[in-house]
């Protein structure tokens, strides 16, 4: 689409799309404003104001309204605009033909601490701008406070046991709090790709869409400009002269790390805190849930090893369970910890990915459930093998740790699981 260009006598509406509520300044500041700067922001919080007492559309303004506030040129003003367009604030439309194009800017909702947190892109983003540091000060400032219940009795009522209704009203859907989509528009030349490495070495069916929607997300994590891009395909390329997605990871991946002596941070996060178990269980099983919460799949696969790295397979493994199968951390802890001890102590990734499969479907989000759900997995093949090999359950199989006698082998892998974290 051709640029079109924007004058301060252009006019514009302002459409709320959203509800928008004062915690939403908040998170602008904290969130969006390192990723976007400030300029973007305060055009946001002028455009929300444009629509005088939380209205659905504001009155027509020009850009010089905007020029004037702001006290930035144009080209100032359409560049913050495109930030707040890129993060999924505003979507923007316009009307040319006229004596001056009309613009018509959508606003849309900030997403919250949890989602921000929990998004492939903007996470990664934002932890890079603010540095491990304030990063950390910040999930704890949005932390979620838990609370023990499980020595209460939930007493909470229905609404249909409080209110009783005959009628049922037919009523115009009111307005919700609606966030826009993130997209990540192609930023490689795949044109120059297919141009710099002969046809003879890359198939020309190498570039399909996934593997351009892959190429495209790693350059944008990993911020990687085509030539270098290039240079990693080119060691990517197998002897089909197709593009081995693994490959182009772990170079990716490799050289990421050389040049940055770390790798991203979503294969190093734990359990959201939303779905953290309550504080206070205070027995060998609930310890071990707040093992598996509270490191990330990385370090925790690094104690099994008795505190030796994880090979570059390994990460691989652990980064296609919380990359591209969207698994918790504490659940992946809970998958490695299962297969280590069901195969002989070994992560063979054919295994883990068949189980991983089969937990992904039943949908686990927390240590618990996964814990519960291995269990009875578990049970369910000693049933049809009537075989029960005690040896290969995990420790945390039976709730009542306490109350059992365990093998001092067992003891031993309690504390190992237990000191890393105390």
């Amino acid at each position: 689409m051709n640029e079109i260009p924007i004058l301060p006598a252009d006019i514009y509406l302002v459409c709320n799309r959203t509800i928008l509520q004062e915690f939403d300044k908040k998170i602008l500041l904290s969130f969006y404003e390192p990723i976007i700067g400030s300029l973007a922001v305060s055009l946001y919080l002028t455009l929300w104001n444009d629509l005088e007492q939380n209205k659905q559309l504001s009155r027509e303004l020009n850009h010089h309204h905007l020029m004037s506030l702001l006290r930035v040129s144009l080209k100032m003003l359409k560049d913050a605009r495109e930030s707040l367009e890129a993060v999924g604030l505003v979507k923007t439309f316009v009307k040319t033909g006229g004596h001056v194009n009309e613009y018509i800017y959508e606003l849309y909702s900030p997403l919250t601490p949890n989602e921000f947190f929990n998004h492939p892109i903007l996470n990664v983003v934002l932890y890079n701008n603010l540095g491990a540091h304030e990063y950390e000060y910040l999930q704890n400032e949005y932390r979620k406070v838990k609370f023990d219940t499980k020595d209460y009795i939930e007493i909470t009522k229905k609404i249909d046991e409080v209110f009783e209704s005959d009628v049922a009203f037919n009523q115009e859907k009111a307005r919700e709090r609606t966030t826009s989509d993130i997209t990540c528009k192609e930023q490689i030349d795949f044109d120059l790709i297919a141009e710099a490495i002969p046809k003879e070495v890359l198939n020309e069916k190498a570039l399909t869409k996934k593997t351009k929607e892959l190429i495209n997300n790693l350059a944008f994590l990993y911020n990687l400009d085509t030539l270098k891009i290039i240079e990693l395909i080119r060691v990517s390329i197998n002897e089909y002269g197709m593009i081995d997605k693994n490959t182009l990871r772990l170079q990716t991946r490799k050289f990421y790390q050389f040049n940055n002596g770390a790798l991203p941070t979503l294969i190093y996060r734990t359990q959201p805190e939303y779905l953290k178990t309550p504080s206070g269980d205070t027995s060998m099983r609930g310890k071990i849930i707040q093992v598996f919460e509270n490191t990330n799949p990385v370090d925790f696969l690094r104690t099994k090893y008795h505190g030796v790295k994880p090979t570059n397979r390994d990460i691989k493994l652990i980064e296609n369970l919380v990359v591209d199968l969207e698994m918790y951390p504490a659940v992946v802890n809970v998958l490695i910890d299962y297969c280590l001890r069901k195969n002989n102590n070994k992560l063979s990734t054919s295994y883990v990915e068949t189980i991983a499969g089969q937990w992904k479907r039943a949908n686990l989000k927390t240590a618990s459930e996964a814990m519960e759900f291995a269990e009875r997995e578990h049970k369910k093949m000693q049933n049809k093998t009537k075989v029960t090999p005690i040896k290969n359950e995990p420790v945390w199989f039976n709730k009542n740790i306490e109350e059992e006698k365990i093998s001092d082998a067992e003891q031993e892998e309690l504390e190992n699981l237990l000191k890393e974290f105390n």
